[in-house]
């Protein structure tokens, strides 16, 4: 069968020339025969020579080090020059013009945004919301640019905007769950925004992003602040999950105990600060009457908590 000779043959040779451990010349030779008909000998041959010589070594260019003066080491991430001029609420509303005017697909639009999320955390809060006034407009295919862009900011303003429009019911319900799950990346969370978004868990309607997108903040303030025990924002979190819990988290049906599995899981997402409600978790873990999927979610939420805390309050009392 045809198919099974060897229609292409190929060779290739080098020889390289090295010294002091640099490649001084290097001659190649490359053969390639192919066969149309193998059984009548017939063909096409190809020869290709190739060489390389090393010309010249240069000597290594020494840098000026003034030139390494503005020089600094940071992340790539989302990094754009810091902006020197004061940013209005004027320009930021012809940049959402702009937006909604763009192609929905092109580079220009992504550029537009980026420039849009950066602009906005320029601005105040009083600004934010004069310019949601004038710019609340929603754009072919019913996009805000400005509710998609209020996320990524990451400011105080920003946040506490956002946590206005939901109060207000003025924001769709996908993009009130980016919004929370947003929340676990705000690289420097502050008090002001936990003390914003504190009172939107006790809402009869709380969604399980807004829990752990809240306590996800909390964790990460905590982090940067060792005293965050005492800040008044935080400890309002504590108290609203602490009646949630109740003195040791009894349930009376199913929907309840998922709730109550929700609130648990919430208060480990808020490691340190969960310390004072450590008494009850444990409670909660040591009654045999509970379900078992109950006690097991009271002690993951010591995942956080110093290894003291965890044997001091755990231990005792579940393997009593």
């Amino acid at each position: 069968c045809q198919s099974e000779q060897q229609i292409l043959s190929s060779q290739l040779e080098c020889v390289q020339s090295i010294k002091d451990g640099v490649l001084e010349e290097a001659e190649c030779t490359e053969s390639d025969r192919v066969g149309l008909l193998p059984q009548q000998g017939s063909g096409a041959e190809t020869q290709t020579q190739a060489a390389l010589r090393l010309v010249q070594v240069e000597t290594e260019t020494l840098y000026n080090k003034g030139d390494s003066e503005d020089l600094y080491v940071t992340s790539i991430l989302y990094e754009r020059e810091v902006t020197k001029r004061e940013v209005t609420g004027a320009e930021v509303t012809e940049l959402v013009w702009k937006l909604c005017l763009a192609h929905s697909a092109s580079y220009e639009t992504a550029d537009l945004f980026m420039t849009l999320v950066f602009e906005l955390r320029h601005l105040s809060l009083e600004a934010l919301r004069a310019l949601w006034q004038r710019s609340s407009f929603k754009c072919r295919d019913n996009w805000q640019p400005l509710i998609d862009a209020l996320p990524s900011c990451a400011t105080e303003a920003c946040v506490v905007l956002m946590k206005d429009l939901i109060a207000s019911g003025e924001v769709e319900e996908d993009k009130v769950e980016y919004f929370f799950w947003s929340l676990a990346f705000i690289p420097n969370p502050t008090s002001g925004m936990i003390e914003s978004l504190a009172p939107l868990l006790k809402s009869p309607g709380a969604s399980q992003s807004c829990f752990l997108g809240v306590t996800a903040l909390v964790h990460r303030f905590c982090s940067a602040h060792s005293s965050c025990g005492v800040v008044p924002a935080v400890q309002s979190v504590m108290r609203t999950l602490g009646k949630f819990l109740g003195e040791n988290c009894t349930v009376q049906d199913s929907e309840h105990l998922s709730k109550m599995q929700l609130v648990l899981k919430a208060i480990g997402n808020a490691g340190l600060a969960a310390a004072p409600l450590a008494p009850a978790l444990s409670s909660c873990a040591a009654l045999r009457s509970h379900p078992v999927e109950l006690r097991l979610a009271a002690i993951q939420a010591f995942r956080r908590l110093p290894c003291s805390g965890r044997v001091s309050h755990v231990l005792p009392r579940v393997w009593d």
